[in-house]
């Protein structure tokens, strides 16, 4: 039974969003990219485990995970081969370096469109733990990694075979429990969380990534010599350039997010949450300019693919042209045209509010 106090928006992402096969365009560009590897281990290989049992999470309480357990015969084979999908993710498969390593639980979670299984993988010698994720592969979630590998400050390490993804950890504070135990830190110097907020919520909206509810990002906390430095990024790319509401796209609009929306509007004037929204187009701008034949052969391959039923992008299209009040979005068929188009709009913006300065230089 739906909560009626949520908005439409909020129940409309609690339905499933489809699955999308890596089409021919998109397989290239793995290849070429050396994202598309040849892997011992496949998600229909995880799927064979025989039993399971429930996993609680550090306080104790029940989480969505399950801990899984595989075939005595076979289970040595299959944590020697994740040894070797890990080695190829990290050290581009040089076993030398992993020997001391041992693969200490595999657990599968059913929530959520991927289905992912989280291994564990543990250093003998001083018992720290990493994991990675192995997962159904789906062109949505390719696209929003590979893009916010791109674009963002942050590179991410993945791997696909045919329809197998395989993703690194991303480490940091889940949004969600940040909010509760973290917002009103005297640790956490305000102005430069809420700056971190403004750049983040511009980030996913120039890239179209949706659904950046509270527990689908975390924020990593790092300590300085002068406070702490703070880092929002994504955890989820599944609603990569999905829906056909504008404000999907936008973090500050989901009710998990109220807090921090209050937050930023606390601490800063209007006149620097602009400063700072620019900053972030100008520096999107410059990792796109860096990276422009990869982002360009992404595009292509992205704005070939039906990665989203045609009424969400002209839903889609008509919002962001009333937005930036530029009717070449209309012209736009699929999503890749409209990041695309995003991102010339944004260069537009940048180079009409430099064009006195550049004029008073000389330039």
């Amino acid at each position: 039974m739906p909560d009626e106090r949520e908005s439409p928006d909020a129940r409309r992402l609690q339905q499933k969003k489809p699955s999308f096969p890596v089409g021919d365009a998109l397989r290239a560009y793995l290849r070429r990219t050396r994202r598309e590897r040849d892997l011992p281990v496949t998600y229909e290989r995880l799927r064979r485990f025989t039993d399971s049992v429930p996993l609680s999470d550090a306080r104790g309480k029940p989480s969505l995970w399950e801990s899984v357990f595989y075939d005595r015969l076979d289970m040595q084979g299959l944590h020697e081969d994740l040894k070797r999908v890990y080695a190829i993710l990290r050290v581009d498969g040089d076993l030398s370096v992993m020997q001391h390593l041992y693969i200490d639980r595999i657990d599968f979670c059913a929530f959520g469109n991927s289905a992912p299984f989280r291994v564990r993988i543990v250093n003998a010698y001083n018992d720290n733990p990493d994991h990675f994720y192995v997962k159904r592969g789906d062109a949505s979630r390719i696209y929003g990694l590979e893009l916010e590998h791109l674009l963002s400050p942050n590179r991410l390490n993945f791997l696909t075979c045919g329809a197998t993804l395989v993703e690194e950890h991303i480490a940091g504070i889940p949004g969600n429990e940040f909010i509760d135990r973290w917002l009103e830190s005297p640790e956490i110097r305000p102005v430069r969380l809420a700056k971190e907020l403004v750049k983040f919520n511009e980030r996913c909206f120039v890239r179209l990534l949706g659904d950046m509810r509270a527990y689908n990002f975390v924020v990593v906390v790092t300590p300085d010599f002068e406070d702490a430095q703070i880092r929002v990024r994504a955890l989820d790319f599944d609603q990569q350039s999905y829906e056909g509401r504008l404000n999907l796209y936008k973090p500050q609009f989901f009710k998990d997010n109220a807090p921090l929306a209050l937050f930023c509007a606390k601490h800063l004037r209007i006149e620097t949450a602009r400063q700072y929204q620019r900053e972030e187009q100008v520096i999107i701008l410059q990792r796109a300019a860096i990276t422009e034949d990869r982002l360009a052969m992404l595009l292509a391959a992205m704005s070939a693919d039906p990665i989203a039923p045609p009424d969400h992008v002209r839903e889609l299209r008509e919002g962001l042209a009333e937005f930036y009040k530029r009717p070449a979005y209309l012209r736009c068929t699929s999503m890749g045209a409209l990041v695309r188009e995003n991102l010339e709009s944004i260069r537009l913006a940048v180079a009409g509010a430099d064009a006195p300065v550049r004029s008073g230089l000389g330039v």
